[in-house]
């Protein structure tokens, strides 16, 4: 590598509707002096392509949706939105970081302690305004590089930056311009750490923002949540593709550990928990769930300390994150590579409910998650019913307790309170995952009591047919059972 770098930083300021991402002047950078707070294309060109900001979404996309966001804005107004902050497990000791989805769904910056405004100007104008940490020396000695205030602009394409330890100066000025602020306000359960400790004027704020609330007077301020959610639950060709290689590379793992033989499902845990941070990928989505015999019928068992038994079946729901984007998948097979009669009987039941659920997952069938749901418990119920179940008394709600599915994307459950009532639009991704649960006591089957069970795949809505975002995690009955013994790991 050479010793200087290029680094390409728009060639000026100009109003969005006028900028053009490939007009651009390049930059000399020292390559010992090239340190960001996360990966770039110059740092990082294994990880990232030329024009993208994080992994397979370009500065143009990130654009586009603040442009979306400030199209939907009434004139003259703004949309606050405050980074996560790092969180600590005790003293100095902290938790891996995890970036606030909206935040970073409008700008990229995965770093902590940052705050953004959308300020809508008229129509065709809006000013993307982002406030970051400042370079620090002797606190990234410790904590790792910061981006920095010059990046803010020259990287991220802000059109104002400063420090955002001066955003209680800063931010009444912004407010004397704005008639109505979309923002969520502290005591809503999604309101992130530092957007509260702003608002209530705690340090390191020399004049809380609450105070320059109080000030501009008149000022509507409304949920910046329902904008969001309808940008969010449609997603981009980029972010499908994210997703889709989440989900490829999730689906081989699980297939690759059906062939293993496990003790216990910590080891089973670990196994895919190595996967996942392989092919470039993130690591674990979520904290997955590995649920041997009984333990599966507890919906998010995360235990995960318990032997396995030959004779039980595991229920693992698990999935690997690439880019920030996540698949998630359950799978449920015999621990001991074989199907017992019983077992059998309920598996084929739950996943040919399943596999009709997931042929819904279109356009053309006017259908939306509810009235999917629905189809599912009817279905469950009248197969359980041919199997000796008595289901009086609404005895699906025991037997298959939560809902068919949800939202998918940045977050597992994406587009937090978006109504599953919606009907099915093109490029929604969502889960399928019908479940059954039966109950250890004598109102069921003797053979099927204890057994839990799980099949769960992530969909993108196409128009005349689904998109399967995890297909390589096999689910037929005599493809699991053709997996033990083999000793090729699926590629």
């Amino acid at each position: 590598m050479s010793s200087t770098l290029r680094l390409l930083r728009p060639t000026c300021r100009v109003k969005w509707r006028d900028r053009c991402w490939s007009s651009r002047r390049p930059l000399s950078v020292s390559a010992a002096e090239l340190r960001f707070g996360q990966p770039l294309h110059e740092t990082h060109p294994h990880l990232l392509k030329a024009g993208e900001v994080t992994p397979g979404i370009t500065a143009q996309e990130y654009y586009d949706r603040r442009a979306k966001l400030a199209n939907a804005l009434p004139r003259n107004s703004i949309a606050i939105l405050a980074s996560s902050e790092v969180k600590y497990r005790s003293g100095a000791v902290f938790y891996q970081f995890h970036q606030d989805p909206d935040f970073l769904y409008l700008t990229g910056f995965n770093e902590p302690d940052a705050l953004t405004i959308i300020e809508k100007i008229d129509e065709n104008e809006h000013n993307f305004h982002l406030y970051v940490r400042p370079k620090d020396p002797r606190t990234e000695l410790w904590e790792g590089a910061r981006s920095g205030i010059q990046a803010a602009e020259d990287v991220f394409n802000a059109d104002t930056t400063g420090d955002v330890n001066d955003i209680p100066k800063l931010l009444p000025e912004v407010l004397k311009r704005a008639k109505t602020v979309y923002t969520d306000l502290p005591g809503n359960q999604i309101t992130n750490n530092m957007l509260r400790r702003y608002l209530s004027g705690a340090p390191p704020a020399t004049r809380g923002i609450a105070q320059a609330f109080q000030e501009a007077r008149g000022m509507q301020i409304n949920s910046l949540r329902p904008l969001l959610n309808d940008l969010r639950v449609i997603k981009s060709e980029a972010e499908i593709a994210n997703m889709r290689k989440a989900g490829q590379h999730s689906g081989r793992a699980i297939t690759d550990a059906m062939r293993q033989s496990f003790t216990s499902e910590k080891d089973l845990d670990s196994f895919l928990s190595y996967w996942f941070k392989q092919d470039d990928c993130d690591g674990p989505a979520y904290i997955p769930v590995v649920a041997g015999g009984i333990n599966a019928n507890t919906i998010h068992y995360v235990t995960n300390d318990m032997l396995l038994k030959p004779d039980d079946l595991v229920l693992v729901d698990a999935g690997a994150a690439y880019g920030g984007y996540i698949t998630d998948i359950s799978r449920t097979w015999p621990v001991s590579g074989e199907f017992t009669p019983a077992q059998k009987d309920l598996y084929n039941l739950l996943l040919k409910v399943q596999r009709t659920c997931i042929s819904l997952c279109r356009v053309s069938s006017n259908l939306s998650l509810d009235k999917v749901h629905n189809i599912a418990s009817t279905t469950l119920a009248d197969g359980l019913t041919d199997l000796g179940f008595d289901m009086s008394n609404n005895a699906i709600h025991t037997l298959f307790p939560h809902h068919l599915g949800h939202y998918i994307g940045l977050d597992v459950h994406d587009s937090p309170g978006f109504p599953r009532d919606r009907q099915f639009q093109k490029n929604m991704c969502v889960t399928v995952e019908p479940g059954i649960y039966v109950p250890d006591d004598e109102r069921w089957p003797a053979w099927a009591r204890g057994i839990g069970m799980r099949i769960e795949d992530s969909v993108c809505v196409d128009d005349e047919s689904p998109y399967v975002l995890s297909t390589e995690a096999v689910k037929e009955v005599v493809d699991i059972e053709a997996l033990k013994g083999t000793d090729t790991p699926v590629k």
